[in-house]
């Protein structure tokens, strides 16, 4: 769900009707880069642009630097944007010369404060602004702005199979996302299907993470082996992502079992599981909806002491892949795999 700085903000890109002071801070600098050049595109008069726009970076500025930035009017025009870029690195004496400045701010200047991610939020800057938090989307949010994006910015539409295709193959970092939807707009006309995505991003719906996943989670050795070699051949991808994503899965398969519902895994499990992702922001391999289900519908096939197996068989295998070139990737996989799913057929392999 949106924060309300977000819905103020999209708000007044809507109406053209601005507040005088933004602070855009948090961990999704793409978005956050985003949203400021729609501000500025929107809140800026193309026709005084060069007088009117004003972009610095806080370490530049000394008290007379921003003494003249904050008190300079627009030109031509009704509004000024003037944008602080690293507003956390002010010098001191120019953050106290803001500080007074945001007391009583210029009614005919947008001023936007931007920070860095990993920055911590400015209480006082949060206190005296719209205060828009850019975290990482996760889960549906992904989903959702994937559609939007493909519709407002490249003029297209794209099918929901193409969707979950596509973060699997490349995650959920919306900047890799939107390089490879700018590569598939291009790619062919119309609505962006699957085929799209596995003839261009180089995944194909059957030999996907997700598929391995949902092979690992059924227990099903055999399925989950034949994938191996085909998830590993896919872009960015490699024995420490795939061992991430098994790990999470593990995590939220044992998270279930310890519920009240127990073993059954019942419908009420889907929304606890699907709250568990909102609170940890775990990345599951695939689309939260996708994962949830396949946890649901296998859960039962894993107990409690299979569970807290795999797990230690998970931590033994990422320390493998990461301390020792003895083996190939596909080879210390293929063991956690049997180790994974047991049964006969790992039994025999082994």
């Amino acid at each position: 769900m949106a924060s309300a700085g977000e819905k103020a903000l999209h708000a007044a890109l809507k109406k053209r009707v601005f507040d005088p002071v933004y602070y855009l801070f948090g961990d999704d600098d793409f978005l956050k880069d985003a949203s400021l050049r729609q501000l500025i595109a929107i809140a800026v008069d193309p026709a005084t642009r060069d007088f009117n726009l004003e972009q610095r970076r806080g370490a530049e500025l000394g008290p007379d630097g921003i003494d003249s930035l904050l008190g300079t009017p627009p030109m031509l025009s009704d509004r000024r944007v003037v944008v602080i870029r690293d507003a956390d690195k002010l010098k001191k004496d120019a953050r106290v010369l803001l500080d007074a400045y945001l007391t009583r701010p210029a009614p005919d200047t947008v001023l936007v404060l931007v920070s860095a991610a990993g920055v911590k939020e400015d209480k006082a800057l949060v206190a005296r602004s719209v205060a828009v938090n850019f975290a990482p989307l996760s889960g549906d949010r992904v989903q959702n702005w994937i559609v939007h994006h493909v519709d407002t910015i490249l003029g297209r539409t794209i099918t929901a199979g193409a969707v979950s295709l596509l973060i699997e193959a490349v995650g959920l970092e919306l900047s890799m996302i939107a390089v490879e939807l700018e590569k598939l707009a291009s790619f062919k006309d119309g609505e962006i299907d699957e085929l799209a995505v596995e003839t261009l991003v180089g995944v194909r719906r059957g030999e996907s993470i997700g598929d391995f996943l949902d092979a690992v989670a059924a227990r099903d050795a055999a399925a989950a082996l034949v994938l191996i070699p085909h998830v590993l051949q896919q872009p960015k991808t490699t024995g420490v992502s795939i061992v991430m994503n098994l790990t999470v899965q593990t995590l939220a398969l044992a998270y279930a079992s310890s519920t009240p519902n127990g073993r059954s895994m019942s419908r009420a499990s889907h929304g606890e599981l699907v709250s568990l992702l909102k609170e940890t922001g775990a990345f599951p391999g695939r689309p939260w909806g996708e994962a949830v289900s396949t946890w649901t519908r296998y859960g039962d096939r894993w107990t409690p002491d299979s569970l807290d197996a795999a797990l230690a068989a998970l931590l033994r295998t990422d320390e493998a892949l990461k301390n020792t070139a003895l083996s190939s990737e596909e080879q210390t996989l293929t063991s956690l795999v049997l180790g994974l799913c047991g049964g006969d057929l790992a039994r025999r392999v082994a």
